[in-house]
Formats: structure tokens, C-alpha cells, sequence
């Protein structure tokens, strides 16, 4: 959360008491929607852990979700160099948009943020019938034979390095990844504790 230090600093003036604060998931990345904050919406903010904005048409203190339950939970508030914008990573209950997509500024979507959407899907599939679809009957098969799987994908992406074949690298690295998804998913695991895990090493160092 934003600090004592920095609260102090924030360029109310300049905004003529409005502050424009972008929200981001805090895992994928995507760009969920842009509102605007005086001190009293960046309070509650504060206070309440969920995304509160000043709303221009209402008149008055808006949380996001407040009638909808599709809340936006505060991970991090971080000001800009110029102190009169805020970024804030916050993980949604639910689909951002009124429309019901998960960003106001669908449908862009980065790179990484795919990964988080496919994520969301294998996670999705535990649970389903087995012959619906490849995913779900890996997951029937058991942890051994997920395992097995990113081991000969594993076996395979090397195997197409070695040999410069670019066409099979690209494909045999995009079967590992899914495997690999898969069964952390098995694992009760998602990616963000692979990151985490590789940013403390990072940190370490």
C-alpha cells in the first residue's frame, strides 16, 4: 500500500482534487478499467482494501462492485514519478466490465495475460467429464501420467533444440508449457508461485 511518505506527496493541486488511477490485474497484467480518486474515494480505498473512485455522474463515493459483488481487492497502490496518477494491482471478484468481460478494455489481452486466461481454463476442467475434452482426461488419468507427459515433452523440446529445428521447438515448448500447467494445476499450484519462487531467487542474488 501506499506509504505515509507518499500519500504526502501525491499532487492533489495539479489534479484539481481528482487523481486518475489505472487498474491492472494483479497476476495477468491486463489493464482492467481507469477511474478517478479524490482523497476521500483513496481513503476508503485504503481503509476498506477494495477500489473505491469518486463518481463524476453519481456525485458521490462509488466502490466498484458495490451492486454488482464484482469487487476489486487491493493488492498494491503505487504513484506515478509525477504524483498525480496512481497504478493499482488489485485481484477482481468476477468480471471487471458492466458488460461482463473481464476488462473494460476488452478484448486486448497481452501475451502473458493468455497464460493467465489459460491457467483459468486447465483449472476449469478439473472437475469435468472426462471425455469433454483432452484436459479433463488427463486430470482422470492421474498426477503419474500428467508427470510422464512433461516428462516426454520435456525429452522432445530438447531433442528439437539440438537438431535447430525451430518449427518443432516452437511446438514442442508449447506442449511442454501445457503439460506443465496442467499439472501444477494437479499440484493444487498455479503459476504465481513459480514466479514468486523465481523472483526471490532473483532477489537473492
Amino acid at each position: 500500500m501506499l506509504t505515509a511518505e507518499q500519500l504526502s506527496r501525491l499532487d492533489w493541486e495539479k489534479t484539481e482534487g481528482m487523481i486518475p488511477a489505472v487498474i491492472q490485474h494483479k497476476v495477468s497484467g491486463e489493464v482492467l478499467m481507469l477511474g478517478y480518486m479524490n482523497a476521500q474515494a483513496l481513503e476508503q480505498t485504503l481503509s476498506s482494501g477494495k477500489v473505491t473512485f469518486w463518481s463524476r455522474t453519481k456525485g458521490r463515493l462509488w466502490t466498484k462492485g458495490e451492486s454488482s459483488g464484482h469487487f476489486l481487492q487491493v493488492e498494491s497502490i503505487t504513484p506515478d514519478c509525477d504524483n498525480d496518477s496512481l497504478l493499482i494491482l488489485a485481484n477482481p471478484i468476477g468480471p471487471t466490465c458492466h458488460t461482463g468481460t473481464s476488462s473494460c478494455f476488452s478484448p486486448a489481452s497481452s501475451d502473458w495475460g493468455f497464460l493467465y486466461q489459460l491457467e483459468q481454463l486447465l483449472a476449469s476442467r478439473k472437475s469435468a467429464d472426462p471425455d469433454s475434452s483432452y484436459t479433463a482426461s488427463l486430470y482422470a488419468r492421474g498426477t503419474k501420467r500428467i508427470a510422464q507427459k512433461v516428462g516426454e515433452e520435456g525429452v522432445e523440446t530438447a531433442l528439437a533444440a539440438t537438431v535447430n529445428d525451430r518449427f518443432e521447438l516452437t511446438n514442442e515448448a508449447s506442449d511442454l508449457i501445457y503439460h506443465l500447467l496442467v499439472l501444477l494445476q494437479d499440484q493444487e499450484l498455479d503459476l504465481s508461485a513459480v514466479i514468486n519462487n523465481l523472483r526471490d531467487r532473483h532477489q537473492k542474488k
